[in-house]
């Protein structure tokens, strides 16, 4: 496990690299994706299902990204993109491509249906998080 959240957090830190996050940004872009990386690995090791612990995870690092964005005075966009990184599902994505390119289409299609899917846990994830913000936001100004 503490190989799993070390590799997670350089990965999104790396990411915030190569995006020109701001330095002082880059070890809480680690944090964000580490924090969801490990809801993801937590879930998963315990029987959950891959697309819902895909989905809570996305959703705890787009509700640390708008605190941290809230606290810190910077975009929240710096902090969720990199911290979804460690929950894209390219390596899933890459296999569904090489079975299409030597025609195993049964697989092929298999495997683009679960990265579809991990891909829509996440922007839902996403879109949750920031629903419920606004809604925290509209009810606290009254």
């Amino acid at each position: 496990m503490i190989a799993q959240l070390i590799t997670s957090f350089i990965a999104s830190a790396a990411f915030g690299v190569i995006f020109n996050v701001p330095k002082q940004s880059l070890i809480k872009c680690g944090f964000v994706g580490m924090a969801g990386w490990a809801v993801y690995y937590g879930l998963v090791s315990r029987d959950a299902d891959s697309v819902l612990a895909t989905l809570a995870a996305a959703f705890l690092v787009a509700v640390i990204a708008q605190y941290f964005a809230k606290f810190y005075k910077t975009p929240v966009i710096i902090f969720s993109v990199s911290g979804i990184i460690p929950l894209v599902p390219g390596g899933l994505a890459y296999d569904a491509m090489r079975h299409f390119v030597s025609n195993d289409y049964n697989m092929a299609i298999q495997l683009a249906a679960k990265a579809f899917m991990f891909s829509g846990a996440i922007a839902m994830g996403l879109l949750l998080s920031e629903v419920m913000n606004q809604l925290v936001r509209k009810y606290n100004m009254k």
